[in-house]
């Protein structure tokens, strides 16, 4: 956090017309959170119903549209829009492109694993005009549902586990330089050329880049807190996390940015272990580099199920090292051998 001032409108403002909003999720095979993530975002004002919230899918090859399509009797201010190019950061493009009317001056992005408050869409764009962000970002508050997901939720947000970056489970305020995407002025969207689609990971943070070099602030509202489902096992952590990796290399790539001390542990903890496993084929005690990493982990998965007295905690040292490894090996990848075919997933 660079910045962790709040500022303070000299008087309120003006209630948001709703009218002014566009809000999108992205999806692709969202069957089990869709209709639960759609519900929370229309709680609460009746404004909310006016409010159009589309549903850019990807191609989804289980029942994501037709549940969507389904609530549309109920929700008349949904709809579906058909985003071929399959990724996030072309769904959110398009929807600027296609479907944000005249009136437009918000887009509102919003993740189909995630649980919202009340109010929520309403709220990120009356912070948004409130703040005068160019964009507006918001901590995670991983919560799991399946045993692996309660043991990956109750680490991530430590920096064992993603490090502790700011929108991870942040309690202060204040201007950042990168965090979880809420809402956008359009304004700036547009001028900035929107999200870089050769990204399939990481497009956030490519975004917060460039809308920084352009002038623009990113402003984390702590007050807008969002329940996050985490991946639920071993293997979609693992591809997600990859995808991170490499996302993050590409973006080092673009922007010549330097990682964080919290981005190069895992690819320190990923080299020592594996070159710790190679060289033992000749030294023997050279194993105490992996083992005394998987050591750690251990320890961390007993404390966090003692923190939490449940042996779901012990989960949480097999996600964390699943994050570490997964991120690690992405950015290497991508660094040391660049994919030029981005847009696979």
């Amino acid at each position: 956090m660079t910045d962790t001032e709040t500022p303070m409108p000299a008087a309120a403002s003006p209630k948001v017309d709703p009218a002014t909003i566009l809000a999108v999720i992205p999806t692709l095979n969202e069957a089990r959170h869709i209709e639960a993530c759609i519900r929370s975002l229309m709680a609460g004002s009746p404004d909310l119903r006016r409010v159009p919230l589309l549903v850019a899918d990807g191609g989804s090859t289980d029942d994501t549209v037709a549940i969507v399509q389904g609530l549309r009797g109920e929700f008349p201010n949904l709809g579906v829009l058909n985003n071929p190019k399959r990724l996030q950061s072309a769904a959110l493009n398009l929807a600027a492109a296609t479907f944000a009317s005249d009136a437009a001056r918000i887009l509102v992005r919003c993740d189909a694993h995630s649980i919202y408050p009340d109010n929520f869409i309403l709220d990120v764009a009356q912070s948004l005009t409130d703040t005068g962000a160019a964009s507006l970002v918001i901590p995670m508050d991983a919560e799991g549902e399946t045993c692996f997901e309660k043991g990956n939720a109750w680490v991530v947000d430590t920096p064992l586990g993603s490090g502790g970056a700011a929108h991870r489970g942040g309690k202060a305020s204040g201007w950042v330089d990168h965090g979880h995407h809420a809402g956008f002025d359009l304004g700036w969207y547009r001028r900035i050329g929107g999200y870089d689609e050769t990204f399939s990971h990481n497009e956030d943070a490519e975004y917060d880049v460039r809308l920084g070099k352009a002038g623009g602030r990113v402003y984390l509202d702590a007050g807008i807190r969002i329940r996050y489902i985490p991946r639920g096992s071993v293997s979609r952590l693992a591809k997600q996390y990859y995808g991170y990796g490499k996302g993050r290399a590409r973006n080092v790539r673009k922007h010549g940015s330097r990682l964080k001390i919290r981005q190069t542990v895992p690819i320190i903890a990923f080299l020592g272990s594996a070159l710790g496993l190679l060289a033992s084929l000749m030294y023997v005690p050279a194993l105490l580099l992996p083992l005394g990493y998987v050591s750690i982990l251990a320890a961390a998965s007993v404390l966090v199920a003692w923190k939490h007295k449940s042996a779901c905690g012990l989960f949480a040292g097999l996600a964390a090292g699943t994050m570490h490894m997964s991120w690690a090996a992405g950015f290497l990848r991508e660094a040391l051998l660049p994919n030029t075919n981005q847009n696979a997933r």
